[in-house]
């Protein structure tokens, strides 16, 4: 837009990266510009770092002589998923220390202070309550050689069994599916794919993509694999001649609220602009959530640790 030759900004961009791996690959980039490629054929020498979704529609932007404005549109569209995907992170990161924390206090209790009070217990000779003597009993688990080496095999043979089952078809659809129920968190999951996916579509139809590459793109850039199933099952249905909106109410994970404006904006001719309505809208509802999902949190995170940590105590 200021005039400047693409080869020649990309140029420039790389001599400012710190990050080394990546301005050599920009400014290979401006190489092959120079050469004479275009730039969705030079995007293409790199499929990790430039994903199906960025050359699709740079290669529209090229076909229809509109590449700066579909250049500014993905820098919008990588802004908006860059800030979900942080929103989304940052309402797990502080449970997840939190409770990280519990677990860490609650193990020096039970290897450093347990075991002075088992002696003094034992001295007096005392009949002990359940409680104490179950702490007492945890206590020597978590001390003794097994726990020490064992533990930390276990935790290391289920992690691998995890990511050997989630690397399945069947595995992955299961673990998905099961995150979209878990209160609260499945929710949150499913709008930030919907905000996502409806941005994407939007952003794919006004670069005068066609509707079911739009939607192949789509299940590229979802990262849900039950989501992923209801795109596809989508594509099949407006090969056969189905409208957008019947395919995705066949689904019962796309919300209703999503197919009924679909439908108006196939009605009224404005499905891109109803699909980008839609995208702000769960965005909107994202950090609602987030930020409603976070205030709830830290009292009941509190509450929890204090009762972990006040039950050793007792």
């Amino acid at each position: 837009q200021s005039g400047v030759p693409l080869a020649q900004g990309l140029e420039l961009l790389s001599d400012n990266m710190t990050n080394k791996k990546f301005s050599f690959c920009v400014f290979d980039l401006a190489k092959r510009l120079n050469s004479g490629e275009d730039l969705s054929t030079a995007l293409m020498a790199y499929p990790r770092v430039f994903p199906p979704i960025t050359v699709g529609l740079i290669e529209a932007g090229e076909a229809g002589g509109i590449l700066s404005k579909v250049l500014e549109r993905i820098a919008l569209l990588l802004e908006a998923q860059a800030k979900i995907r942080g929103e989304i992170k940052g309402a797990l990161t502080y449970p997840m220390i939190v409770l990280v924390l519990a677990v860490t206090v609650s193990l020096a209790l039970l290897i450093f202070i347990v075991p002075q009070f088992q002696e003094m217990f034992a001295g007096l000779g005392a009949k002990l309550p359940a409680l104490t003597l179950f702490m007492l009993t945890l206590s020597k688990i978590v001390v003794s050689t097994e726990f020490l080496v064992g533990g930390p095999l276990a935790c290391l043979g289920i992690v691998f069994l995890f990511n050997r089952f989630y690397s399945t078809k069947p595995g992955r659809l299961f673990v998905d599916n099961l995150i979209l129920k878990v209160p609260l968190f499945g929710d949150l999951i499913l709008r930030s794919e919907m905000a996502s996916m409806s941005d994407t579509l939007s952003t794919l139809v006004n670069s005068g993509i066609p509707l079911v590459e739009g939607l192949d793109r789509c299940i590229t850039a979802c990262s849900n694999q039950v989501i992923r199933l209801a795109l596809s099952k989508s594509i099949v249905l407006i090969q056969q001649g189905q409208e957008l909106s019947y395919a995705f109410s066949i689904s019962k994970i796309i919300p209703k609220l999503l197919v009924s404006m679909v439908k108006i904006g196939e009605e009224t001719g404005a499905l891109p602009f109803m699909l980008e309505n839609l995208a702000n809208f769960y965005k909107r509802e994202v950090e609602e959530t987030v930020s409603n999902l976070t205030k709830a949190m830290e009292p009941a995170v509190i509450f929890v640790v204090a009762g972990i940590v006040g039950t050793i105590v007792i």
